[in-house]
């Protein structure tokens, strides 16, 4: 029987083997490091596409933060103006009645009597005065009461002043302002406008 040395042949073939199965791994090494480098090289640009953006929303809101600030301060600007006009009006429209007060309290002080003093708190007058007799304060009283510019007199009180004569007193009393004239014209100018 002959003998055959397969020994060479398979350690060739082993040899063979091997070297193929390196050159494979070697592939699939070099392909894993380019996948990797290409995912990051990936990765990478997403995340400046992003930062790139934020960039940009971060200038943008800054932006529309400081046109925030402009527009309060424009609105804070346009209330103090309107408020502003709201004072000059209420003062251009109540200068009138300040003479017309005055005017028809100098119609209801009948002779006799004098004012002293009158100081107005809100819509409440005080008035001090001197009078020959408590009849020209009761006559004062009731053209107080008639008028169309004041309302609810209240004497407070009375003292006699025999210094101006025999009758004579000083007296203390208190009127409310009344705005009746002014709603009535305003609402006798309205009926006009809506008439014509």
């Amino acid at each position: 029987m002959a003998k055959i040395n397969l020994l060479p042949w398979r350690q060739e073939y082993r040899a063979q083997k091997q070297k193929e199965f390196q050159q494979v791994a070697g592939l699939v090494v070099i392909a894993a490091c380019v996948s990797v480098f290409m995912w990051m090289k990936t990765v990478d640009a997403q995340i400046a596409n992003q930062n790139e953006r934020n960039q940009l929303l971060n200038t943008e809101i800054t932006a529309l933060n400081k046109q925030v600030r402009e527009i309060k301060n424009l609105k804070k600007r346009r209330q103090e103006l309107i408020d502003r006009m709201r004072v000059i009006q209420e003062l251009q429209g109540n200068r009138p009645l300040s003479v017309r007060y005055f005017d028809d309290m100098v119609r209801a002080a009948p002779e006799g009597l004098w004012l002293t003093n009158l100081k107005r708190s809100g819509k409440t007058l005080k008035i001090s005065g001197v009078a020959e007799s408590n009849n020209r304060v009761s006559s004062f009283m009731r053209s107080l009461d008639q008028s169309e510019w004041y309302e609810s007199p209240n004497l407070t009180g009375v003292t006699a002043k025999p210094e101006f004569g025999e009758q004579a007193s000083a007296f203390e009393m208190t009127v409310r302002v009344s705005s009746r004239k002014k709603e009535e014209d305003d609402q006798s100018a309205d009926g006009a406008n809506s008439g014509a």
